[in-house]
């Protein structure tokens, strides 16, 4: 079966594979196939959202930068993030205590306990993360607890997820920030998603002090795919090589396939054509 995922109105890429499950949520449609060149990938609403031969990049490329930079982040709120990717590379970090799961749709994470187990490796059993089902404005509107590193980890904006990408719940996610702390998330990319990383740091840029942007390819995506980090006062390209390679031996994080202390500067070396196009 060709599965074809849209980059834009005139472009796309595509992977052969085998549907081995499907599940109708009141929110989306799960899906999961057998691919020789990804293995088994997970799409939502026929997007690509993580496979188990490349979700490395992702993950790690979305949770390592803030919280190395972090000096020892305890309390952790990831919105998204059903596949529970993020939440096992987040627990890595020796210094957390907490790990929020806040997330929508319970047939994500009943798909992802199913089938993506190379991803997640049993972090639902976790005692450390708390999981909840629920809207994630509603969570970070009624919660009185402050975390040191927020992550959204969501799909596009369109659908369940197009609340979490607004200018007022950027402001929402900064009250619920402990200082120090930072806000991550993704931005789509560069080329074939122009309007959206432009119009995301505009609005991040109004609400924090840093923004930080970075790129990374992704082959599950077919591009280069830009995530940032956005706080009052902490930057991930403050640190040196040295420092990232301390603090990465110091807290014991041998367990990466994708990050380290060189592309934790690389990928914040902006080609021309990005900063042209955010400037």
């Amino acid at each position: 079966m060709r599965l074809d995922e849209v980059l834009s109105a005139t472009s796309g890429i595509y992977f052969e594979g085998t549907l081995i499950d499907a599940l109708q949520t009141p929110y989306q449609l799960i899906e999961v196939f057998d691919t020789p060149s990804l293995g088994k990938l997970m799409r939502i609403d026929g997007a690509n959202m993580t496979s188990e031969g490349d979700e490395f990049f992702y993950h790690e490329s979305l949770v390592h930068p803030a919280a190395i930079t972090h000096p020892a982040p305890r309390s952790v709120l990831i919105i998204g993030g059903g596949d529970g990717g993020s939440s096992e590379e987040v627990l890595k970090h020796p210094s957390v205590e907490r790990v929020v799961l806040v997330e929508l749709d319970q047939g994500v994470i009943d798909m992802a306990k199913k089938h993506l187990s190379a991803i997640h490796r049993n972090v639902f059993a976790d005692p450390k993360l708390d999981l909840r089902i629920m809207d994630g404005e509603t969570f970070v509107r009624t919660t009185k607890a402050q975390f040191d590193l927020i992550y959204l980890d969501l799909t596009d904006p369109a659908g369940p997820a197009s609340a979490l990408y607004t200018p007022s719940f950027y402001a929402e996610l900064k009250r619920a920030l402990a200082p120090g702390g930072a806000l991550v998330l993704h931005i789509g990319s560069p080329f074939s998603h122009s309007d959206r990383v432009r119009s995301s740091l505009a609005h991040l840029q109004a609400v924090y002090a840093r923004v930080t942007p970075y790129f990374v390819q992704i082959p599950t995506y077919g591009s280069t795919w830009g995530f940032v980090v956005a706080a009052e006062s902490l930057d991930p390209r403050e640190l040196t090589a040295v420092d990232v390679n301390r603090r990465l031996q110091g807290r014991g994080i041998a367990d990466r396939q994708f990050y380290n202390a060189e592309i934790h500067h690389a990928m914040m070396a902006l080609p021309e054509y990005v900063k042209n196009m955010i400037a």
